[in-house]
């Protein structure tokens, strides 16, 4: 829709007219566009290994011989423990992998397209007039 102000020339000596051209202005500001959270989370896992241990035991057999039959003999054992291996689990932390977290600012080019508005003097005659220049006008 055009603007327009007619101003007849014939009820006033002089008129001046203010022409008005809109001019583009580009500004930036930084906008908040994600929010990011970044922690360590820990897992809990059950492991069950099946560990063989050794122990060592002294063992001490004795026949026992029956006095009233001397072919009937009884066997006696003593088992003594003298050592044994015992389970000891010692968790060991371990670098798993190294995360790097870092800002990476890059520019990229966004093309902007408006539209500007100019207003230019038209000027309207009735009659024959030649106007002289009418390009400076505009």
């Amino acid at each position: 829709m055009t603007e327009q102000q007619n101003t007849p020339i014939d009820q006033q000596d002089e008129v001046t007219l203010q022409l008005h051209k809109e001019e583009m202005e580009i500004n930036k500001k930084w906008v908040d566009t994600a929010d990011v959270t970044i922690y360590k989370k820990k897992y809990t896992e059950e492991k069950q290994i099946l560990v063989p241990v050794t122990r060592e035991d002294l063992i001490i057999e004795k026949k026992v011989a029956n006095p009233e039959n001397p072919t009937d003999t009884r066997l006696e054992t003593i088992r003594i423990p003298l050592s044994e291996e015992q389970i000891e689990v010692t968790l060991t932390p371990t670098i798993l992998n190294d995360v790097e977290i870092e800002k990476n600012h890059y520019e990229e080019l966004i093309q902007v397209h408006e539209t500007l508005k100019e207003e230019k003097v038209h000027i309207e005659t009735v009659g024959n007039v030649k106007l002289d220049d009418e390009d400076s006008l505009s």
